[in-house]
């Protein structure tokens, strides 16, 4: 059997990392007024933070039912069956877009997986499923194994502003105002698939270091982990930290990601990330 992979845009896998494991990508999209742009193909993460600058913030939306169509069709030529992996569904139509698609679709069986979470610990799942895949393993025996990395991924994230929260109207007015007034730094989390604030923190230094004494509870038990930090335009910061943790945590393969335009609409520049799960 072979099998593909398919993620959304909403992984941020690095472009040399998708082509090198051939995992397709479908993008969700950003709509300025009444531009839409196809995310991580006509709008970058880098362009998308200069946009906002002097722009309202956007809206997103899941990609079109068509799209998935088109594109399980187009493999269906080459490939046996596909496990298509996406973001949570708690926060996005995306996955069941994947769903309704596969019911559409003849001459290639398809495996929608709810990551449950998104960025690049999504990508993680694409990325380790085309690792099996390459491998000649099935498609029912990579879904196993992504179900069992699932129980062990984790991701955190710190909004440096809570305006565009409340904009996005994941926070109230008075909350923001009063937020904002002692310097809260939320650190939010994903709970039964939906992004909810795991807990309250004064400063962005507080919350940076709780969110790496979460990582060491879970690495020091042993075993080899794969993690990502996650920034919202803050290159330098998230190479500066990776340095630091890569000193304290030996066991711990970190990569830098980002979080792209469909996320960062959400959370804001400045927000701050850190995803793992063991290998």
């Amino acid at each position: 059997m072979k099998t593909a992979i398919v993620t959304d845009s909403t992984a941020y896998i690095p472009k040399e990392l998708q082509d090198r494991f051939n995992i397709h990508m479908i993008p969700l999209q950003v709509v300025f007024g009444t531009e839409v742009y196809q995310e991580e193909i006509d709008l970058t993460a880098n362009a998308f933070y200069e946009e906002i600058k002097t722009k309202d913030l956007p809206t997103t939306s899941q990609p079109p039912l068509g799209k998935f169509v088109e594109l399980f069709e187009k493999l269906a030529a080459e490939y046996d069956a596909v496990i298509s992996i996406h973001l949570s569904s708690g926060i996005s139509g995306t996955y069941q877009g994947a769903v309704t698609a596969s019911t559409m679709v003849e001459g290639i069986k398809v495996f929608p997986f709810d990551s449950e979470i998104s960025c690049m610990v999504q990508g993680f799942y694409a990325l380790e499923a085309a690792k099996l895949a390459e491998r000649g393993e099935s498609a029912e025996v990579i879904i196993d194994r992504l179900n069992e990395l699932k129980t062990t991924a984790r991701a955190y994230f710190m909004v440096d502003d809570l305006s565009n929260l409340q904009r996005g109207g994941r926070l109230s007015s008075a909350q923001a105002f009063i937020g904002s007034l002692l310097q809260v730094k939320p650190l939010l989390h994903f709970e039964n698939k939906v992004i909810v604030p795991f807990e309250k923190i004064r400063t962005r230094k507080k919350a940076l270091k709780r969110m790496v004494d979460l990582l060491g509870e879970d690495v020091s038990g042993g075993g080899q982990y794969q993690a990502v930090i996650i920034h919202a335009n803050r290159e330098a910061e998230a190479a500066e930290w990776r340095q630091e943790l890569a000193v304290l945590y030996p066991n711990v393969d970190f990569m830098i990601g980002y979080f792209g335009a469909v996320i960062g609409t959400h959370l804001g520049e400045g927000a701050m990330g850190l995803g793992w799960m063991k290998k």
